[in-house]
């Protein structure tokens, strides 16, 4: 298995300064009405706009797509004290059961009540490390859809509206668990979709649940270091066969975000783990996966499956930076992300979109 981690590096190599006037606030007033920066496979950059990515995929190519879909994490509420709490449910680990973050002015124990939204109690069963578990009185996504508010990205500032709960959502999105958007999905609307089928582009999904730890700082100098969050992610039989054929035809895979890049490569690596087992197949280099996933991808990293990345412009020292540096390298990122704060892209969740062609291997 690659090493996905490199003691070379440190946070320094992944800094840069951005105004935050570039951190969108809102959605393009349409899906595609982003601007899509083009980093080629000679490290060149193009200016862009969205609806243009028909022109740089070609006939055969895979799209592959997280069909995670964002829950109304967010809720306000009170110990029987009267004190503030927020909660942020992580996780949805049985029926009427979560794993959530907790905001309070002092941790709440086992045992204790919280009275959420105003509607309903929850009951603090325990801890497992950061996370509170949380027992509710009926199924936790039934509550969370009644009483819950989608949970914006910190950099976000106003509070979740009306728009925010369609527009911070894919048009594809189909399996609830996700507290974070698979963001460079958000340019797509079901027109653009029907086009590039036309063209004879397939599309296939995974699902990685996005937990708020993609917004997590790293926060140690030394890469080696940095444990990785958690995430649950599925790559279906569906998906595999697809990657095949694309392969045969010729074609490329493109992850449609750094989570479907997390959910592939972390496939690619339990099925390199078992290759060794009387199951593997002859040959099989991906086999149908699921589990948590901590694949932390930095520089020097080997990338089994994936050709090429559409994705948003990522936090500053963030490990999603580090992800598509080791796609693309740490130099022509450099200059990608230089450009696009000299042309005034806007950046993160709501902001425009990067795509990613790795250069070319020299022979």
């Amino acid at each position: 298995m690659p090493s996905s981690q490199s003691p070379v590096f440190t946070l320094a190599d992944f800094d840069y300064h951005l105004p935050g006037e570039l951190i969108a606030q809102h959605p393009a007033a349409e899906r595609r009405g982003s601007r899509l920066l083009h980093l080629d496979g000679k490290s060149q950059l193009h200016d862009l706009q969205f609806p243009d990515l028909a022109a740089l995929v070609r006939e055969h190519d895979l799209l592959v797509f997280n069909d995670t879909r964002v829950i109304k994490a967010r809720l306000p509420g009170q110990k029987a004290t009267g004190g503030k709490v927020e909660v942020l449910v992580e996780r949805i680990v049985e029926p009427t059961r979560a794993l959530a973050h907790v905001r309070a002015s002092k941790s709440p124990g086992p045992g204790t009540t919280l009275r959420l939204a105003g509607a309903f109690d929850v009951q603090v069963l325990g801890r497992q490390g950061e996370l509170f578990d949380l027992s509710f009185p009926e199924p936790v996504l039934d509550l969370l859809d009644a009483h819950g508010a989608t949970p914006l990205p910190p950099y976000i500032t106003h509070s979740a509206q009306t728009d925010d709960d369609s527009r911070y959502q894919t048009v594809y999105a189909r399996q609830p668990g996700a507290v974070a958007a698979p963001t460079a999905g958000l340019h797509f609307d079901q027109a653009m979709l029907d086009q590039l089928a036309s063209q004879g582009v397939r599309r296939a999904f995974v699902t990685l649940h996005v937990g708020a730890g993609t917004f997590q700082p790293v926060r140690v100098d030394n890469l080696a270091d940095h444990i990785m969050h958690s995430e649950w992610y599925t790559v279906p039989q569906a998906t595999v066969d697809a990657i095949a054929q694309t392969r045969a035809k010729g074609g490329r895979v493109i992850a449609v975000g750094t989570t479907s890049v997390r959910a592939l490569e972390s496939a690619a690596a339990a099925s390199a783990a078992a290759a060794t087992t009387a199951a593997a197949k002859p040959g099989q280099l991906l086999a149908a996966e699921q589990g948590d996933t901590r694949l932390f991808i930095t520089p020097g990293y080997q990338y089994r499956v994936v050709d090429a990345l559409l994705t948003n412009f990522h936090l500053p020292q963030s490990t999603l930076l580090m992800l598509v540096s080791a796609l693309a390298g740490i130099e022509p990122i450099r200059r990608a992300y230089a450009h696009a704060v000299a042309n005034k892209y806007r950046f993160f969740s709501y902001g425009d979109a990067m795509f990613i062609e790795p250069p070319a291997v020299k022979s």
